[in-house]
């Protein structure tokens, strides 16, 4: 029986001491085999190595902003004052620069020609009879004391020479009017100008008041621009304006005028600019410019630090881990190679330099030395477009 007890004992004892074994093997194959895979990988390597650097503060030129039409500064209509005649001949085109006198074209004159003549002929023939009239009235008056001539005849002869002289007077402002119509029939440019439009056709018979040619006074181009009501008190005669053409090309102007209203409707109101003669400006172009009214202290990063991505800002910040974050800014000023940061991310955060373009979200970077803090100096040199209410908001 002891024996038997014995047996069993035994046999438990081993049973408990399997177990236990294999629970103990169990515990440890997971670590020896996290330990086994973490001894295969190697460390994570930096995706790029980069430079940082943070908010530095610089003087950067304010500008207002604004968009508008080129317009001529003043064009002129050339019609004809000729009524019924024949355009016999156009002297000049449309882009033709023209001087004050000259002639642009011609009518053809041979009808007022004739009606001239006709209306000199007249002249001289009332010239006779006043002539006739005068002499027969001097003779009525040296008769009147003597008698030999009624009061009644005596009156006929100092009416009659009346008469022939109103009558001369009415042949030559006849013949007034028709040199006049004889000179209507040459067009004359009234000023020094370009032509800018040509309705006229060789051939045509034209009514009085038909209009031939437009023409832009002097050349004279400006800038009329539409201007946001709040900024326009920021605004003053003799301001410089940089206008930049649908080409990108720039053109330098002045500002002559702002406009005493402000529209109803937009809220905005206009300022007129005037533009060089000689540029690559043409009437009838939309253009987008900036005026500068000043300077403002302003923090900015450079230019390359800064990503466009779906229209909006946005720069890589480096995080204690090396890691670089993606946050959205809003941007200002440019000027040079520096643009101002408004909002969006901390003046102590350290942001990517270069190579922006090449990294995403979350990628491990190394970092090398910091570039230098920016000159103020230097970064209000650059020329660039500034918006004022944009930043307003950063100065401090």
């Amino acid at each position: 029986m002891k024996r038997k007890t014995r047996h069993t004992l035994l046999i438990v004892v081993t049973t408990l001491c399997s177990i236990i074994g294999a629970m103990t093997a169990l515990a440890v194959w997971p670590t020896n085999e996290a330990h086994d895979r973490g001894k295969g990988q190697a460390s994570p390597r930096p995706a790029l190595t980069v430079t940082v650097t943070t908010l530095q503060p610089a003087m950067l030129p304010i500008r207002v902003r604004a968009n508008g039409n080129i317009m001529a500064w003043q064009e002129a209509s050339v019609g004809t004052e000729a009524d019924g005649l024949r355009l016999a001949e156009v002297k000049v085109n449309v882009g033709d620069l023209v001087r004050r006198g000259e002639v642009l074209a011609v009518f053809a004159s041979d009808t007022v020609a004739a009606e001239l003549s006709q209306s000199r002929a007249a002249t001289a023939e009332a010239r006779a009879t006043l002539a006739e009239a005068a002499a027969n009235a001097q003779r009525a008056r040296e008769l009147q004391a003597d008698g030999a001539l009624s009061a009644q005849q005596i009156h006929q002869y100092v009416t009659a020479e009346r008469t022939a002289h109103a009558r001369l007077k009415a042949s030559r402002a006849v013949e007034r009017v028709q040199h006049l119509r004889l000179a209507q029939t040459r067009v004359l440019a009234p000023d020094d100008g370009v032509i800018s439009a040509r309705s006229a056709t060789v051939g045509a018979v034209l009514p009085a008041g038909e209009e031939l040619f437009r023409l832009i006074r002097n050349a004279r181009l400006e800038w009329r621009a539409e201007v946001a009501a709040s900024e326009l008190v920021k605004l003053k005669p003799g301001q410089p304006a940089r206008v930049t053409l649908a080409s990108g090309a720039p053109v330098e102007g002045t500002l002559r005028r702002v406009a005493p209203m402000v529209d109803m409707q937009t809220r905005n109101g206009l300022v007129f600019v005037d533009l060089p003669a000689d540029g690559a400006a043409r009437a009838g172009m939309f253009a987008q410019g900036d005026f500068e009214v000043g300077v403002a202290r302003l923090l900015t990063l450079p230019q390359s630090a800064v990503l466009q991505r779906d229209g909006f800002s946005y720069v890589l910040q480096v995080g204690p881990t090396s890691r670089v974050v993606q946050k959205r800014v809003t941007v200002g000023p440019r000027a040079g190679d520096r643009i101002a940061i408004s909002g969006g991310i901390d003046a102590t955060a350290q942001v990517v330099v270069a190579g922006v373009g090449f990294l995403s979200d979350g990628d491990l970077v190394r970092v090398v030395q910091e570039p230098p803090a920016v000159e103020p100096a230097r970064a209000a040199s650059g020329s660039g477009s500034v918006v004022v209410s944009e930043v307003s908001r950063s100065a401090p």
